[in-house]
């Protein structure tokens, strides 16, 4: 029976539980759906749609090399998915239609109308478990209920693993002589050109995988937080788009030592963690705060201190030159992300969902969950996440975690005279500077960030 393979953030052959399925149940057709306008709703912006058509690209090769083609059709809204999937089951002759879970609320309801348009027509449908090292719903408390609280998860989470688990699916055999490439059309012109920076698909995966595991793995707890120093794997982009699978980095990084400790797993787990809460708390992918009361929280309109932040122009020096990294690469480094949330909530009392959408449009690795998930941590909105009443200095961050202002002085050069002890409080170098000054005094904005998220608790008596 001909199979239909419907590839959407599992953009590879290795690791493909839904691909391995179907090669091994008869021929296999690939397919693969731009939704353009789903994507400019759901706030992705150029960079990761230009890395999404990269690795499309890609993806197509290595099929071709397996006989396999790829079939790549516009298909601008989700809503539209399921006649599209139909329209190709008859072109092909396709009985079959297999693909992977996603976890947004928008991806459930498409998959669910998929599947009942083509069971409709009398064909099967099977969906595949393949961005999640764990499923959603397989790690329960002991009350039966998702977990809420990422420690427990964790524990729960190690010991459910097993060679079964982290078996990573190997590719598929060849179904005939290799074919040319199904011809991927797009306007490049449109695309962000950031091949250099952020080359795309399954071999560029693997390789900057290698490089991480060689050259920053073992250095990995010490230099993770450090922005000035190449201490992160920035696999995130491959992972987002699935050009990897975590399971095949959970292998790679090694399992040999004890993996409680492993600071790089632990990033791992939070990936899974955060895609769980999604699939158990569907109101967080409605643009609720995970926990209610907040969503009542008096947040400040300020325009301008929005405008100030997305720029790099806050007169935070660390600050700043997070943003700018953002801005100019499509990318920040995980420290400084916590760091440019929390003072976008904290400091300005700037609704968190503004930022959220802002590195959504931003990020060459727009991930709903990992972002949402991080945001609302930062502004203490989600599960787990930082207590209301935890407002990180600006300065004290930037000379504990870029003490020799190496980052930040690359990304924000006005600062380059600037002496280390007075990097990131440029004011008391008296120099005359090309940078703004604060936009807020850091004492009053914690101050007033605590009042107002503590008038917010429930069942607060004054």
């Amino acid at each position: 029976m001909k199979q239909l393979v419907w590839f959407r953030s599992d953009l590879r052959v290795e690791d493909n539980p839904a691909l391995r399925a179907a090669a091994e149940s008869g021929p296999v057709v690939g397919c693969f759906f731009e939704a353009d306008a789903q994507w400019r709703s759901h706030h992705e912006g150029p960079r990761k749609t230009a890395f999404v058509r990269r690795s499309v690209r890609a993806l197509a090769s290595d099929l071709a090399a397996l006989g396999i083609p790829l079939l790549v059709r516009k298909v601008p809204w989700f809503a539209d998915a399921p006649a599209a999937i139909v329209e190709l089951m008859q072109e092909t002759g396709a009985t079959h239609l297999q693909f992977a879970a996603e976890y947004p609320l928008n991806e459930v309801k498409r998959d669910r109308s998929v599947w009942r348009a083509v069971t409709g027509i009398g064909r099967q449908c099977t969906r595949h478990e393949g961005s999640v090292v764990l499923r959603p719903g397989q790690l329960l408390t002991n009350a039966g209920r998702p977990f809420t609280v990422f420690t427990p998860f964790k524990r729960r989470w190690i010991s459910a693993l097993s060679a079964a688990t982290l078996e990573v699916v190997p590719s598929p055999e060849p179904q005939g002589e290799a074919i040319a490439p199904l011809s991927v059309c797009w306007d490049e012109a449109a695309e962000a050109d950031d091949t250099a920076i952020w080359p795309a698909g399954s071999h560029a995966a693997r390789k900057q995988l290698d490089r991480f595991c060689l050259e920053a793995l073992q250095r990995y707890q010490k230099d993770r937080d450090f922005p000035g120093v190449e201490g992160t794997s920035r696999l995130s982009p491959h992972l987002a788009a699935g050009t990897i699978s975590p399971r095949q980095v959970l292998n790679a990084v090694g399992l040999d030592g004890p993996i409680e400790s492993s600071a790089y797993v632990n990033e791992l787990v939070w990936r899974d963690f955060y895609r769980h809460v999604i699939a158990a708390f569907p109101h967080v992918s409605r643009g609720g705060s995970f926990h209610p009361h907040y969503d009542h929280l008096r947040w400040e309109q300020n325009p301008s201190g929005l405008e100030a932040w997305k720029s790099g122009q806050t007169g935070y020096p660390l600050v700043d030159a997070a943003m700018r990294q953002l801005t100019s690469t499509g990318w920040m480094h995980n420290r400084l992300r916590m760091v440019a949330a929390m003072f976008l909530c904290k400091h300005l009392l700037i609704d968190w969902r503004e930022g959220e959408r802002f590195f959504m449009e931003q990020l060459v690795d727009a991930d709903f969950a990992a972002n949402n998930g991080g945001w609302q941590w930062s502004a203490s909105t989600g599960t787990d996440a930082a207590p209301y009443f935890r407002v990180f200095n600006p300065e004290l961050q930037g000379q504990r975690f870029d003490p020799e202002g190496t980052f930040t002085r690359r990304m924000v050069p006005e600062l380059k005279e600037v002496p280390d002890r007075f990097l990131f409080n440029p004011l008391k170098a008296g120099l005359t500077l090309n940078y703004p000054r604060p936009i807020i005094d850091h004492g009053m904005a914690r101050q007033r960030a605590i009042d107002r998220y503590r008038n917010s608790q429930p069942n607060r008596s004054d």
